[in-house]
């Protein structure tokens, strides 16, 4: 017999196949804590009304009288005033409360206790009680008359509040402390010590929707391209695995700290519509044994249950370390079983569920192999520091919020910030405003740009900075020592502006560079480079016949390139075409030479410093008069612009155009790779100045 369909059911449209779509496991009701803390009163304050002395059963003074009194059972009295009357509390002694007559006193909600009044009794007041129980006593010597003890009690419900409820509120909201420093701090699910294993990642849905999107995002065309396909693959999943692609499991962001890793994040947080679950590496790191690898099962468990969705872990190599290093013998490191867990929960879901993991990380050499295979994380995206145009169109999103003067363009700013990654833009337009703003002006323009960049380069200006005239005429000819190197050495980085005013913390005076942007380096480059910086120090050395400390970082710096061309890149003939570079710490202790190779290396970068020292020596030498003019014009103005060398030392003699002049002046060939300010003179610098990886280039 056909079995007939309901009429309220809308009938299959023939050729499509109704999904079949699993319910939802319905979710346990939660412990609640509090329930606890209310038994645990309830309890308190029953205990109390059945172990009152209030339970006594109340007689005449007659019968206490004549059944009590006279007979000798009464040990004491007590008596204390209750509202209007007295309250007279009967004790018997212990070796009468067995008597018969006394098993109707008994309380029967005493649970055996007979430590209080047998009965109770009232009274007028305590004369008429007084003179009651001495015409009661009157045969009795006086020794041997019953006590009467006068005492005083609050109300019952005075009584209970002290006695009870008050120190079970103490202890309760010590107990609430406690756990809660025992936790982690902090409410919500993974506040309370019983929640202590519950997942602390932030849910942004429809209702906690992130505003930022990919429009904010600005020079990550590249990553937000990748970025982008994961969160249509979430919107439209049906377009690849109708091909027969699978959705990829994971995808990590790689990238230097500033470049907007998180930043990226957000966006897919605003753009997917879809659960996002967003949290830190260290959240899963807990003091108890176990906590990390429980709130990671917590945290899969939640995104199943909310699925599709993403799951961002920020600075992920705070559990995903190489397992195995660092690790004490035989001890239990509940770093590494946190790993685990997220390696077992990352490889167990299947690729339908619409769980995608995103990770940030700018330390991806300490991080797990197993955690970096295809598999759980499919897909690596890198996010580099942004190149020319990529500075132009974030300077653009954060130019926007700002009253700028028409003379402020966001190519030149791009063009004048080489190295510089998106936190370092946002940091120089915020400076840039607060100096208009300290300024009383209406607009901000190029000037106060141009002061935020020396800001952030070289730290606080401090004109007000006491120097003796021998220490500013030192920091002059050291400054114009490395001008002078720089304007005569074809490969040098062209000066930009040479400064002796003091800034940061330790800095006497620096010297800023537009270097161009380029991927590699010829040994002639970075030979220049080194001469430049060493042209401070060679130049101390001929006006003054001594040296002093302030050439620390100029020789950091030629150290650095240094032992990189020896060691690193093979461009010494003695120690030949190898390289010791080690960037995943896969010799730990151990070096990858031997004791005779390394005094080599040691030899041939002392032999390199003093070949540069000589080179720089001869080259001021030849050009002294115009060291003198460079530093005689120093102490007078204390910063000198590219335009005042050439009136001092006439038109650069070699013809080669700068990337600000290519870029701003209608250059067509923009580089990508970006190049770091070189601060001279106790300013710090960025390694990717000069020291360059193949093997990560080449990745």
């Amino acid at each position: 017999m056909k079995q007939e369909n309901n009429s309220n059911d809308k009938p299959n449209k023939p050729g499509k196949r109704m999904p079949n779509i699993p319910k939802r496991p319905q979710k346990a009701p939660k412990f609640n804590i509090f329930w606890v803390y209310a038994a645990i009163i309830i309890g308190l304050l029953a205990i109390q009304f059945l172990f009152s002395s209030d339970n006594a059963q109340q007689i005449s003074y007659k019968t206490f009288e004549q059944e009590m009194l006279i007979p000798g059972d009464v040990q004491k009295i007590v008596t204390y005033k209750a509202d209007d009357i007295v309250k007279a509390e009967v004790y018997i002694k212990d070796s009468k409360k067995e008597d018969p007559k006394y098993k109707k006193y008994k309380n029967r909600s005493s649970f055996g206790r007979d430590t209080g009044p047998m009965v109770t009794f009232n009274a007028p007041s305590p004369e008429i009680l007084s003179k009651q129980l001495e015409k009661s006593q009157a045969n009795v010597p006086a020794e041997n008359q019953i006590p009467v003890e006068t005492i005083s009690k609050s109300s019952a419900w005075t009584g209970i509040f002290v006695q009870v409820i008050l120190p079970l509120l103490l202890f309760a909201g010590l107990w609430i402390f406690m756990m809660r420093r025992m936790s982690g701090g902090g409410g919500g699910g993974g506040g309370q010590i019983f929640n202590i294993g519950k997942s602390k990642a932030t849910l942004f849905d429809k209702e906690s929707q992130v505003n930022i999107t990919f429009n904010d995002v600005a020079g990550l065309e590249e990553a937000k391209t990748e970025v982008m396909e994961i969160v249509d693959f979430l919107k439209n999943p049906k377009k690849y695995t109708n091909l027969g692609g699978k959705i990829p499991k994971g995808a990590l962001l790689v990238g230097s700290p500033g470049t907007g890793k998180t930043l990226l994040a957000k966006a897919v947080a605003g753009e997917a519509q879809v659960p996002f679950f967003s949290l830190s590496g260290s959240d899963f790191v807990e003091m108890f044994v176990g906590v990390g690898a429980s709130r990671v099962r917590d945290l899969f468990k939640q995104a199943k249950d909310k699925a599709p969705c993403i799951i961002f872990i920020d600075e992920i190599d705070a559990i995903g370390r190489a397992r195995g290093k660092g690790s004490v013998m035989g001890g239990n490191d509940e770093r590494e079983n946190t790993l685990n867990q997220l390696l077992v929960e990352m490889d167990g879901f299947g690729t339908d569920s619409g769980i995608i993991i995103l990770a940030a990380t700018n330390r991806p050499d300490v991080l797990d192999s197993a955690l970096m295979r295809p598999g759980r994380f499919d897909r690596q995206i890198s996010i580099d520091k942004p190149d020319l145009v990529g500075r132009e169109q974030i300077f653009k999103v954060h130019l926007k919020p700002i009253k700028t003067a028409p003379d402020v363009e966001a190519k030149k700013l791009s063009a004048q910030t080489p190295g510089f990654a998106g936190a370092e833009i946002a940091n120089v337009c915020n400076e840039a405003a607060l100096i208009a703003a300290r300024r009383n002006k209406e607009m901000v323009d190029m000037q106060d740009f141009q002061d935020a960049i020396d800001r952030v380069i070289g730290g606080l200006e401090k004109k007000n900075k006491i120097i003796s005239p021998e220490e500013k005429k030192i920091v002059a000819y050291h400054e114009a020592g490395h001008a002078i190197a720089g304007w005569f050495l074809e490969h040098a980085n062209p000066l930009v502006k040479v400064s002796i005013v003091p800034r940061g913390v330790a800095a006497l005076g620096y010297a800023q560079y537009l270097p161009k942007e380029q991927f590699l380096y010829t040994t002639e480059q970075l030979m220049d480079d080194m001469c430049m910086t060493m042209g401070g120090r060679v130049a101390e050395d001929i006006i003054f016949n001594k040296i002093s400390t302030g050439a620390l970082s100029d020789l950091e710096h030629i150290t650095r390139i240094a032992y990189g061309m020896v060691k690193i890149y093979g461009m010494n003939k003695n120690v030949g075409n190898v390289s010791f570079y080690d960037p995943h710490n896969e010799y730990n202790f151990d070096k990858p030479y031997s004791d005779r190779t390394a005094e080599m290396i040691d030899i041939e970068v002392r032999n390199l410093t003093n070949e540069v020292y000589d080179r720089t020596k001869q080259l001021l030498i030849a050009n002294q008069e115009g060291l003198e003019k460079l530093a005689q014009k120093l102490l007078e103005k204390e910063i000198l612009f590219q335009t005042d060398l050439e009136e001092l030392l006439g038109k650069r003699p070699f013809d080669s155009r700068t990337t600000y002049d290519e870029f701003v002046n209608g250059a067509t060939v923009i580089e990508p790779k970006p190049e770091e300010i070189v601060v001279n003179h106790t300013e710090q610098t960025d390694e990717s100045a000069t020291i360059i990886n193949p093997t990560e280039e080449s990745k």
